[in-house]
């Protein structure tokens, strides 16, 4: 049954409704970024650059890096908007946009997310490099779709009861990475982490600068939490949305994470940049080699 124009809404050239891309405008490796200005950084080691597109937060480029073709692609900041880009990359290669049909043959995508983010153990060093093998979504985004299947519903259920009365009222999701993807970036420029995908950037994430938190101590809280050896490493704020539905659409999906704060210890990157570029460099020889 096709799809109804309000449910895949399409632009009058025939794109996709928010990112404004055609079918043919993307590869099947796709780079997402938060900040526009970093499609920028990415692309620039590009041999080519055949597309360029932005709409609204979305920039997109695709190129060719050493004879593979590449889409590095901006999300802004969210899980909101992680699930208009996934679902829409999906719906290009995976629907037919002229039919509005699903089609019958799927294609993969490999989502690789270049990001940025906070630990919250005080032996990971700022300026290091994290890969996260495990997600927990404290955004709620993962529980509006028939998902139990791709999620670890103990881990999240133990992570509940370690919080007890600090537990956020939205119940978290727990989803891990491809193991594939995983092992291909693994190296001992490496670590590898669980990573706590939060709501905002302030309060939920225990920052305050004019108002208080409702209750205090939920970053410790979150730190002394085990679960089968794993511990919660760091916070950022689109990882877990991405892992949930790109495994929910059976694609893949890691999450590379550049730390450039750690909020034991109070400490934050003298040369933030220098660090983001480090990984993006990393990120694009693993993908090329």
């Amino acid at each position: 049954m096709p799809l109804s124009e309000s449910e895949l809404i399409l632009n009058p050239d025939g794109s996709i409704y928010h990112l404004n891309l055609l079918p043919e405008d993307i590869s099947t490796t796709i780079i997402t970024v938060g900040d526009p200005d970093r499609v920028l950084e990415v692309s620039r080691h590009f041999d080519t650059v055949d597309v360029k597109k932005e709409k609204r937060e979305f920039l997109i480029h695709t190129g060719h890096l050493n004879s593979k073709r590449l889409t590095v692609l901006s999300t802004g900041i969210g899980t909101d908007n992680v699930d208009i880009v996934i679902n829409e990359l999906d719906a290009l290669v995976n629907v037919d946009l002229k039919t509005r049909e699903i089609k019958s043959e799927k294609t993969i995508l490999d989502f690789i997310r270049i990001g940025t983010s906070g630990a919250i153990q005080s032996e990971i060093p700022v300026d290091s490099f994290l890969l996260s093998e495990t997600s927990v979504g404290y955004d709620g985004l993962l529980h509006f779709y028939d998902s139990s299947h791709v999620q670890e519903e103990a881990m999240a259920k133990a992570l509940v009861e370690h919080l007890g009365i600090l537990a956020p009222k939205v119940p978290p999701y727990v989803v891990h990475c491809d193991q594939n993807l995983s092992e291909r970036f693994s190296s001992n420029r490496i670590r590898f982490g669980t990573t706590l995908t939060n709501a905002g950037f302030y309060g939920p994430q225990g920052r305050k600068i004019r108002f208080g938190m409702k209750e205090g101590g939920f970053n410790a809280q979150l730190a002394s939490f085990r679960y089968n050896d794993k511990k919660i490493t760091n916070l950022e704020m689109e990882t877990a949305g991405i892992y949930g539905l790109a495994k929910l659409m059976g694609h893949r999906a890691i999450s590379l994470n550049a730390i450039l704060a750690n909020r034991a210890s109070g400490e934050f990157s003298k040369s933030p940049q220098k660090t983001i570029e480090a990984l993006i460099a990393y990120t694009l020889d693993k993908i090329t080699g």
